[in-house]
């Protein structure tokens, strides 16, 4: 007999769901670009473009930086049918990519090749029944792509066209907005959407309770962090799974299991910085190293679902003592990395000058930034964030940890 069972609800670190619908010139891939440059911390953005092209005029000019741009993987789609969509979402899990943008994904619903060809396609058949009988094809190709797109493991952007809406009562036609190119109420599978009009963006729908309502003039990285803020409200599943390895008492058999768990909600590949050395790494790899490091000397062979070799200990969490400060929060461990590559200093070869630089701004020394406090954390992101959107970030975060250098050697 199948039993039922209700477990304690957590919400944990999820992934934006955003969508930007509006007319031809309105913004909507300006927007995107902008949005994704905040969301992605660093990491790598694609797009998907059936708009031919015209997200390449927002990329970099090689050698002209004074230009602006921003950096991104472009993915020219002639043709919209929703299978195609599914593998483009499947290519970027493999690319580990940090935001996924669909400019448009009005076109694969009434493009080239997109549902609604593909219902008319089915529905045209012998017996098939018309276009009724055609969403029988249609609606399941649908649902997978819907699927897809919801599931993708980073955050996802899409762009929408609209048209006008109108009402006829009698001899009277009177215009009632602005209606999504899309099928009817697919706003609903997203979490925030805004409507644009020349690059001013009103928050139409939304989860995230500071943006409601919100009219935003070029929505850009200050709208991403209020989203991110949002989302890392909950329990970040990584950290959760971290703070099991490195507690005491870790079995191989327990490491195995997080290693399912790991693999399950695909977080294998998540960032991080290692407990112990502050060095990036990969979720994957470290439930490897500390499941090696417990595993009994009779326990040979490996198997698929194994951690294999590695060569650390496990050591238990960076917390304070009690009463004492709170300690370096998981999401700021894992902003850590893409702010400092920001300034210039995200190599694995730089963990001297980012520690120097991190003792120069908090004022005390440490030998990994595990050892931070919360607002530690917090002050140092807050530096790497303001010099890292400068014109020359690298230089002039070079320049100001020089200048806290030469202060801190001045006679008192």
């Amino acid at each position: 007999m199948t039993t039922f069972t209700f477990q304690p609800a957590t919400r944990e670190t999820a992934r934006a769901r955003i969508g930007l619908q509006g007319p031809a010139g309105s913004g909507k891939t300006k927007t995107a670009l902008r949005l994704a440059d905040g969301l992605a911390q660093g990491g790598p953005i694609g797009l998907a473009d059936t708009e031919r092209g015209s997200a390449l005029k927002y990329a970099p000019v090689p050698g002209r930086p004074e230009l602006g741009g921003h950096t991104f993987g472009h993915l020219p789609m002639d043709r919209h049918d929703p299978r195609d969509l599914i593998k483009v979402v499947r290519a970027a899990e493999e690319a580990r990519l940090a935001v996924l943008i669909v400019d448009s994904w009005s076109h694969f619903w009434n493009g080239r090749g997109g549902l609604l060809e593909i219902v008319e396609e089915a529905g045209s058949q012998k017996g098939a029944g018309g276009t009724f009988g055609g969403w029988r094809t249609g609606n399941p190709i649908e649902q997978e792509m819907l699927d897809a797109l919801l599931n993708f493991s980073g955050h996802l952007i899409v762009t929408m066209r609209t048209k006008g809406d109108y009402v006829i009562e009698g001899k009277r036609v009177t215009k009632v907005g602005v209606k999504a190119v899309q099928r009817e109420g697919a706003e609903y599978e997203l979490d925030v959407v805004m409507d644009m009009v020349e690059g001013t963006a009103t928050v139409t729908k939304t989860r995230y309770e500071p943006l409601n309502g919100q009219i935003i003039h070029h929505p850009g990285e200050d709208v991403a962090e209020m989203i991110l803020e949002q989302l890392g409200q909950g329990v970040d599943p990584v950290q959760v799974i971290v703070d099991q390895l490195v507690a005491e008492g870790l079995t191989y058999e327990r490491a195995l299991e997080l290693h399912g768990q790991a693999q399950a909600r695909r977080l294998l590949g998540a960032d991080l910085l290692h407990p112990k050395t502050g060095e990036p790494a990969k979720l994957g790899d470290l439930i490897k190293e500390y499941g090696q490091a417990v595993k009994p000397p009779a326990t040979t062979g490996t198997t698929p679902s194994e951690p294999p070799t590695g060569q650390g200990q496990g050591v238990p969490p960076a917390t304070g003592q009690d009463g004492g400060p709170e300690p370096v929060s998981a999401p700021q461990m894992r902003m850590m990395h893409a702010s400092f590559t920001k300034v210039g200093l995200g190599d694995k070869g730089d963990r001297a000058a980012r520690l120097h630089a991190t003792a120069l701004i908090i004022g005390r020394r440490i030998g990994s930034a595990n050892e931070l406090t919360k607002d530690e954390a917090k002050d140092l992101l807050d530096t790497l964030n303001a010099y890292g959107e400068r014109e020359n970030a690298a230089a002039d975060f070079a320049a100001m940890v020089q200048g806290l250098e030469t202060d801190a050697h001045q006679p008192v």
